[in-house]
């Protein structure tokens, strides 16, 4: 059905407050956004790569100005602390300046050896897809939506958006940042709406669609765009193990742990989500948790100071997981130490013990204010356990020898993993980032530009056409001589200068005999 005529109402989740509305983007507008923004893209594409990095890195300095009013936005339409939001906010401008910064030399060309081909020369360009169409999260709806917009317009692509309905207040705040840069505002356009404008903006067929979200979503999507073969990135969910090794500092392990699975309340992608203690400090390790956790308060702020403060979780269909999830853990064995109750949109930081792989909150993404601990025999256990998973995004391993816990990362089947540290991995634009299974199939960060980009391979002659049409390719006449397939081949069974001499003289005898 057509949203036509009605309107996204912004509800605070932690007061249950409306606080404002937008209307929906109807299936027409969004055809018609795709066309214009096709029509437009060859004019943004025209501009050189430094033009484009000049004018988006103005977006910057809107967003850096707009700091406190983005900021308490993202608290009143997610329900996270100030402190939580202005993280946010600063991690995206980290990027875009990255981005800008380094565009120029990752989108330019690349030159590729000759090999065989002393009279050639091969290259391969960049060129952007055309229009990019850009599906975005509820969690982080600006540092998960803003990077990929910059990185898709440095790359000459114009760009669909369709911020979640969930984060809706934060989709529009956007949508008005970026007509604050007049100079890329055409080339931007934002649909607002529920699952029914994302199903538009699929079918509109843009040239290229990236999509951060859920596995459940990404599924469908994949499914829509696979239809008419349209290129699909995506970045979606997480069951990010911890691993604390028996020589781990485990007071720093318990700290960062808490924080990592408590983090805006647990609803981040990279959340600590099931932790794997060597039984030799479990016990010491689950002390500490507790600990932690009591330092935690629940409730809405819109104070900055306090880095402990838990708001909300964001709607009720997530609540609704968070609670399933607990209490399939409680029917099957599990015990709270600490937490697990609910008021309104509010779930206490909750610690249980006594957990396996047969509870969903060991298995499936559970995005909440949850900290499972399981007790492992050795290091190949806790592997073996960590690995069990359809996902594969983030983990964490810790231990006071670096070697050891290298030793360990390298054998856990995820994108990304940070040795004694939570989180902090995602905050760095320079570090790729991304999962394997079904928690992703692209990178983002590290050179995000060129991901917005097709590559197109190219040859030409180095010394002009006349010497390029006397010689022929080396497989035409040496196949005329046994002796000289044969010395050919020896040479080129080597490579290195004996294979570049002997393709040179065998070369220029060609060209002799023409």
């Amino acid at each position: 059905m057509d949203p036509r005529n009605e309107c996204l109402e912004f509800i605070n989740p932690a007061t249950g407050e409306k606080f404002g509305e937008v209307r929906m983007t109807t299936v027409d507008e969004v055809a018609r956004a795709r066309r214009e923004l096709a029509a437009i893209q060859p004019q943004w594409a025209a501009k050189s790569v430094k033009e484009r990095a000049r004018l988006v890195k103005k977006l910057q300095g809107v967003i850096l100005d707009a700091t406190d009013e983005m900021t308490a936005i993202v608290n009143q339409d997610h329900g996270k602390s100030r402190l939580d939001a202005l993280h946010e906010v600063f991690m995206t401008t980290e990027k875009v300046h990255h981005y800008t910064n380094h565009a120029p030399k990752w989108l330019a060309r690349e030159h590729i050896p000759r090999g065989l081909y002393f009279f050639k020369r091969f290259y391969a360009e960049r060129e952007p897809y055309g229009v990019v169409g850009i599906i975005g999260p509820w969690n982080y709806p600006i540092d998960l939506m803003v990077p990929p917009i910059v990185a898709a317009l440095l790359a000459g692509n114009t760009v669909l958006v369709k911020p979640s309905e969930v984060a809706a207040a934060t989709g529009v705040m956007l949508e008005d940042l970026f007509n604050r840069v007049p100079e890329i505002a055409p080339y931007v356009r934002f649909l607002h709406g529920d699952g029914r404008v994302g199903q538009a903006l699929v079918q509109s067929k843009p040239d290229l669609l990236f999509l951060t979200g859920s596995v459940k979503t990404g599924q469908i999507v994949a499914r829509m765009a696979a239809e008419d073969m349209t290129p699909f990135m995506y970045e979606l969910g997480g069951k990010d193990p911890m691993l604390v090794l028996e020589d781990a500092d485990i007071a720093a392990a318990a700290r960062w742990g808490v924080w990592g699975a408590y983090y805006s309340s647990g609803q981040a992608c990279i959340s600590v989500e099931r932790v794997y203690v060597h039984e030799k400090v479990y016990d010491q390790f689950v002390a500490a948790v507790l600990e932690e956790t009591a330092k935690f308060t629940v409730g809405y702020s819109t104070d900055i100071d306090n880095p402990n403060w838990m708001g909300p979780l964001t709607f009720q269909r997530q609540c609704d997981i968070v609670n399933a999830h607990l209490d399939d853990a409680l029917a099957k064995g599990a015990r709270v130490l600490m937490g697990g109750k609910q008021t309104g949109m509010f779930i206490e930081p909750t610690v249980l013990v006594d957990v396996d792989h047969t509870m969903k909150i060991m298995t499936e993404e559970t995005f909440g204010p949850m900290m499972p601990i399981m007790k492992v025999m050795d290091d190949r256990h806790a592997i073996q356990m960590a690995n069990h998973s359809d996902l594969g995004l983030s983990a964490y391993v810790w231990s006071r020898d670096l070697k050891h816990a290298e030793r360990v990362a390298r054998q856990l089947e995820v994108g990304v993993v940070s040795i004694n540290d939570s989180l902090a991995h995602y905050s760095v634009a320079q570090l790729p980032f991304g999962g394997t299974k079904l928690s992703g199939n692209t990178r983002t960060q590290i050179r995000k530009p060129g991901a917005y980009r097709l590559l197109k391979a190219m040859m030409g002659a180095t010394y002009g056409t006349t010497l390029k049409q006397r010689v022929a390719p080396l497989g035409e006449f040496v196949t005329e001589d046994e002796g000289a397939r044969q010395t050919v081949s020896r040479a080129l069974a080597g490579a290195g200068i004996m294979a570049a001499i002997t393709t040179l003289a065998f070369t220029l005898l060609r060209v002799r005999r023409h």
